[in-house]
């Protein structure tokens, strides 16, 4: 089943061109601090009250403190009311520190389309190989041919490989090498979850992209699998090649009845 990109925006998905990566990279210091304050979430106004009013992001101008709020609002959405983010606090909870920079690369995947680019090069380029800014720029210009200028795609490149860094798939200051990150059992649930709103389900969603780029074989993606299933935090039986992965509680009434159409 395919699933359209109008009924996954209801879900907390972005589409079109642009994304924060026009700004920014995934900010992972920044989303640290936030979820350590409010490590089951807020309300999205009060959210923007601390960024913006209390400054617990620790921003030197109040232009800054805006543009950080609004930067995270694009790339991870801070409403509890969002289904994404919903769960993916769910997922943060259990998740290793050392694997808490690639689970919010794969929110940020899922709401800009710049970011997005750099998926297929994470499942071409193998860890060890070098991996340079202008592999990223060129993407950009495959992705919306002329619409950036030469210093425009150097910046978002620039973010692009910024974000890669923070998230383990890359190493290096000014030469770049690809890398494995450090991947839990949640970071695998929270895939399997973002491929079931896709409508890739059983044994299907253990082949889709969002699998595909952590970079583990199918055996390991598997054993992760299991491992979210003792947890907690997914149901998931395997016999052969037949899988069922559900997903308690995950999604409200009213969610479903967005995905079931």
């Amino acid at each position: 089943m395919s699933v359209s990109e109008q009924v996954l925006e209801q879900l907390g998905f972005k589409y079109g061109v642009s994304g924060a990566h026009a700004a920014r990279s995934i900010m992972i210091a920044d989303l640290n601090e936030l979820l350590e304050l409010h490590p089951q979430g807020a309300p999205l106004h009060t959210v923007k009250e601390d960024i913006v009013h209390f400054n617990v992001l620790h921003k030197d101008t109040a232009n800054s403190r805006k543009l950080t709020y609004r930067h995270l609002v694009d790339l991870y959405s801070l409403d509890t009311c969002v289904c994404l983010y919903r769960n993916f606090l769910r997922v943060w909870a259990q998740t290793p520190s050392q694997s808490r920079p690639l689970l919010a690369l794969q929110l940020a995947f899922c709401r800009d389309a710049l970011l997005r680019i750099s998926m297929p090069m994470l499942q071409t380029v193998a860890p060890g190989e070098t991996y340079s800014k202008q592999q990223t720029i060129e993407l950009l210009e495959q992705h919306n041919s002329g619409a950036y200028s030469p210093s425009s795609m150097n910046s978002y490149a620039q973010n692009i490989n910024g974000s890669l860094t923070q998230a383990g798939f890359l190493q290096g200051r000014t030469k770049k090498i690809r890398s494995q990150p450090r991947v839990a059992a949640s970071n695998v649930a929270f895939a399997l979850f973002v491929a079931h709103l896709h409508g890739e389900d059983g044994s299907i969603a253990f082949n889709s992209r969002w699998l595909k780029l952590l970079g583990l074989n199918r055996d390991e993606l598997i054993a992760h699998a299991h491992s979210a299933h003792s947890r907690g935090l997914i149901k998931f039986t395997h016999s052969g090649d037949v899988m069922e992965i559900r997903f308690p509680n995950w999604l409200t009434a009213h969610e479903k009845d967005i995905l079931n159409g």
